[in-house]
């Protein structure tokens, strides 16, 4: 099995971009890590496009890799339409990844571009509706319900104005994580806070601006126990990576000094389990493989990008993720063990709560973040010493956890 790296990155601003379309927003990413590759688009042998909403807000359908790659001159090679929710960027990525493993190739593009702001609300939120079984909306309402028991919304703590139904997924799993193990709606916040000032260092995050605990306890609810600042925005963006073996790196003259190897990268889909049996979490499941592949441990990560669309997210992923034990991930925010200088940092991007979540470009993003990081290249918001990196990015839900979960671990 051919080793293989990550040799050119490129990203977007995140956020709300009018001017920009799917075929702009692929290109600008594409360009920045082809140069950031030093290489020439020419050189590239096969390209895995991720995107999931553009059937749905545009009608683009089938093609849609294609269609943007040939905008920017990119032709006459293999490409491959990746869908998988929000982790459809990081699906491209492995599938990438898994390309050059096979031998199939030494010059691999992973892609994913989203354009989801709309003026039409209805379109724009109604992008997340079939993201879980479309035929059983009823039984999953009910069963996120039953998730939450216990604990009691006080009144005023839902938003009377529309928002994606994946805050009322990631809510029942909060109530279930606060009637568990006592995680508070303070703990959430902090790490919504934590996430928030992290993104004041990141120039390509849609929000850069700092909140205090409080600040995030008194924003604008969503659903309980969700406040404004502890949620993803619906936003825009594009994010690249270039790979490639290492008798592509040969061959095309790549500095190896800023050449990151991929370790591990591992797909999981969920499973029929009881709620409470946490530890068969299709995360926890994935983690392990990937730990196991990597040769390394929970205890070696330096740096995590985890996907929180809503603050409890980051919570439950870290526990999943082994870098604390289940029920302690909101102690650890609260004691600032996640944040820069702390034990372990995650999400120093920003997250998906500050940095935005493009869904179809999320978790090539969390990947340009790494990069950055193990090259020493973040600035302000530079992890000291980063020598493993480990993304976690999910999709979808299905019944107790996510439809997919995948995992990439990182090193240089």
């Amino acid at each position: 099995m051919e080793q293989v790296y990550v040799v050119g990155v490129g990203m977007t601003p995140f956020g709300r971009l009018p001017d920009l379309s799917v075929k702009q927003l692929a290109a600008q990413a594409t360009q920045a890590a082809l140069r950031d590759a030093g290489i020439p688009s020419s050189a590239l042998e096969a390209a895995f496009f991720g995107n999931a909403t553009q059937g749905h807000m545009e009608g683009q359908h089938m093609v849609r890799g294609e269609i943007a790659l040939r905008a920017m001159g990119i032709q006459g090679i293999p490409v491959v339409n990746v869908e998988n929710a929000c982790a459809t960027a990081s699906t491209a990525f492995i599938l990438a990844v898994n390309h050059l493993k096979a031998g199939e190739g030494d010059v691999a593009l992973a892609l994913g571009a989203e354009k989801m702001v709309s003026s039409d609300k209805s379109l724009m939120f109604s992008a997340f509706d079939s993201a879980w079984d479309v035929h059983d909306v009823e039984g999953n309402t009910r069963r996120l319900k039953d998730l939450g028991n216990g604990v009691i919304p006080p009144p005023g703590s839902t938003s009377d104005k529309p928002y994606s139904v994946f805050m009322d997924v990631y809510a029942g799993l909060a109530r279930q994580h606060m009637s568990r193990f006592g995680t508070t709606q303070r703990q959430i916040a902090a790490v919504s806070s934590k996430n928030h000032n992290h993104s004041q260092h990141n120039p390509l995050s849609q929000f850069q601006r700092p909140f205090t605990i409080e600040e995030v306890l008194a924003a604008p609810p969503i659903t309980y126990p969700f406040t404004l600042p502890m949620c993803s925005p619906i936003s825009d963006g594009a994010a690249a990576a270039v790979i490639m073996t290492e008798a592509g790196m040969s061959r095309h003259g790549i500095d190896r000094r800023r050449a990151i190897a991929v370790l591990s990268a591992v797909m999981q889909t969920g499973s029929d389990r009881p709620a409470d049996a946490i530890e068969q979490h299709c995360t926890v499941i994935a983690a392990r493989k990937a730990y196991e592949r990597a040769g390394v441990g929970p205890e070696d990560v330096s740096v995590a990008e985890v996907h929180d669309a809503t603050a409890v997210g980051e919570i439950i992923q870290i526990e999943n993720l082994g870098l604390c034990s289940f029920g302690e991930g909101g102690l650890l925010a609260e004691r600032g063990e996640t944040a820069l200088g702390g034990r372990v940092p995650v999400n120093p991007s920003g997250g998906l709560q500050s940095k935005g979540h493009p869904i179809g470009a999320t978790g090539l993003g969390q990947i340009y973040e790494l990069v950055t990081q193990l090259r020493g290249e973040a600035g302000p918001r530079q992890v000291d010493d980063a020598k493993i990196a480990i993304a976690e990015n999910g999709g979808g839900s299905f019944v107790v956890e996510e439809a997919v979960a995948t995992i990439v671990m990182l090193g240089r």
